[in-house]
């Protein structure tokens, strides 16, 4: 078994639903949940949009390697109604986003899959809620705990 943590977000339609239809298709389909975050709601990072983000995040218990959990939130997040991803650095609204933040203590860089999510150490609303489920798990590149990441964000 590897516990994963997966960052989750909405800022399109009833956000509140896209993001329980996603934790329950993650039950289902990719481990058992054992933590979860509140929702919390944050502006959108990296470009301008008047909907806000309901944003959560959670710790997995998974047998599913990295790849297949991968393939596993993407088509989540297809059968929810998501389009298209981002491409080159260009953010847009989307009913659902599902990102895997941490796989056990692993680093893997390849292309289509990076993990530690490479710009989580950046994103309060990332941080926030997983500071709320895991404070003490450490970051295997920077060596930092969440919450000191957390604490040296810049507003």
């Amino acid at each position: 078994m590897s516990v994963a943590y997966l960052g989750l977000g909405s800022n399109l339609g009833r956000r509140k639903h896209y993001l329980e239809q996603a934790l329950r298709a993650l039950e289902q389909h990719a481990g058992r949940l054992l933590k979860c975050s509140s929702f919390i709601e944050t502006a959108p990072w990296g470009y301008d949009s008047p909907n806000p983000y309901l944003n959560a995040a959670l710790a997995l218990e998974t047998t599913l390697t990295p790849h297949q959990l991968l393939s596993v939130t993407q088509q989540i997040e297809r059968d929810l109604g998501r389009t298209r991803k981002s491409r080159d650095g260009q953010y847009h609204d989307r009913v659902i986003d599902i990102d895997i933040l941490y796989y056990d203590d692993r680093v893997i860089n390849e292309p289509g899959l990076t993990i530690p999510h490479p710009r989580l150490h950046c994103r309060r609303f990332v941080l926030e809620p997983l500071n709320e489920i895991a404070p003490q798990l450490i970051d295997p590149q920077r060596h930092l705990a969440v919450a000191q990441m957390l604490a040296r964000l810049d507003d």
